[in-house]
């Protein structure tokens, strides 16, 4: 199906059951395959309860965009100004703490769109670098990255379920 209309709007105060659900499938199309069903269910209990993405949503420095395919929520992507490793560079960095499109979507281009709209977004605040954290065993991810213009700088852990695993920490200069 090719889209039709793509809207990238901001999320809504009373969105994190969206979130929640949006974010939990995301991840599961992703990491599902290299993970085991354990730890992909006690992250997903976690980091995506309606709760949690009630909280996030309300963080102050936190903006979520969420990507919209002829009506229907495809993806989303969640940027927060805050605690910026020592690795990542400049005066004012903010974090793209989750960057997810639906797998029917992946390869068709839209990932692009929405990244351009996280940089329009990072832009507006005024910030200088977007920097991000990617498991290193996905390639998928870190060749997109690197496409647009992001470096790895440094590494940090990441706890899946019982499994520590290790991130890239990528940054791009916003210009």
């Amino acid at each position: 199906m090719e889209p039709q209309n793509i809207v990238i709007r901001s999320a809504l105060a009373h969105e994190a059951p969206l979130l929640s659900d949006l974010g939990a499938r995301a991840f599961y199309q992703a990491f599902a395959a290299d993970n085991t069903p354990e730890d992909i269910a006690d992250y997903l209990a976690g980091a995506f309860s309606p709760e949690k993405q009630a909280d996030e949503l309300t963080r102050p420095g936190s903006t979520f965009l969420i990507l919209e395919i002829n009506g229907t929520p495809a993806g989303y992507a969640h940027l927060q100004e805050g605690h910026v490793p020592e690795c990542v560079t400049g005066n004012h960095p903010i974090e793209l703490v989750r960057f997810y499109l639906l797998h029917d979507w992946t390869g068709k281009g839209i990932g692009s769109r929405l990244m351009q709209a996280c940089f329009n977004e990072v832009r507006r605040t005024g910030a200088d670098v977007l920097w991000l954290g990617v498991w290193e065993r996905n390639a998928r991810a870190i060749a997109f990255y690197q496409k647009w213009g992001f470096t790895i700088v440094g590494t940090h852990s990441f706890q899946l379920g019982s499994d520590l695993q290790q991130d890239y920490i990528m940054q791009r200069l916003v210009s």
